[in-house]
């Protein structure tokens, strides 16, 4: 049972990333250390968060007045953006390759809450039509309220980063499986009423003037 509690979540001695120098982080590579369950390659990632206070027009998020704004992730020659994921490794918990995810590909640092907003299964290109979880991932998503930006990062050079609105998140997301990461999110904040189905979602997010974006049947790559 995941303990309900936030945690700043990096490593200990017994859990290093690799080094390039002292001060030079970099990103892990290969599969060497992936975890499985059965088939699915297991992998853990966030939406990054922050709230920037706004004197004039605050909004209540809890007892915190302010605008949410989150953290997303550009590639190469795509228009669309992501939350940044990864692999789970098997000498990390899952919180923490959250955590790792988010620093090697946007840069960010802050407070996971372990408390996941949910699992969702991503198949590969290759494996879209088949109904075989072969090639499939499973995927854990968290909160992570963001403290530290960093200049530079691992995968900067094929990751770009963007701070956006959720109206604006939700018209970038590249797979459907993120707006409902970002719905849980907004949940969470007490930005907008929990919803219970698709039709509710979509009506949440026409209030939030939260355009669908063109390809729902986009499939997630692994």
């Amino acid at each position: 049972m995941a303990r309900n509690l936030s945690a700043v979540a990096f490593f200990g001695q017994d859990r290093q990333i690799a080094m390039s120098s002292p001060d030079k982080v970099v990103a892990r590579t290969g599969r060497l250390r992936q975890r499985y369950d059965n088939e699915y390659r297991l992998v853990a990632g966030c939406v990054p968060y922050r709230v920037k206070k706004d004197e004039a027009n605050p909004r209540i998020l809890g007892d915190v007045p302010g605008q949410v704004e989150v953290l997303m992730v550009s590639t190469p020659n795509r228009a669309d953006m992501v939350f940044p994921k990864g692999g789970w490794e098997d000498d990390e918990e899952v919180y923490e390759a959250a955590s790792r995810e988010a620093m090697e590909e946007a840069g960010v640092k802050g407070i996971v809450n372990r408390t996941t907003l949910g699992h969702w299964v991503f198949k590969s290109k290759s494996s879209q039509n088949s109904s075989s979880p072969r090639g499939a991932c499973k995927g854990y998503i968290f909160a992570m309220e963001v403290t530290e930006e960093l200049e530079s990062w691992p995968e900067q050079a094929t990751h770009g980063r963007r701070w956006v609105s959720p109206g604006e998140a939700y018209q970038l997301c590249r797979y459907e499986w993120m707006r409902e990461a970002l719905t849980a999110l907004l949940e969470r904040l007490s930005m907008i009423e929990p919803v219970a189905s698709a039709q509710e979602l979509s009506d949440q997010t026409s209030m939030y003037m939260m355009l669908q974006a063109s390809s729902d049947s986009a499939v997630a790559l692994c």
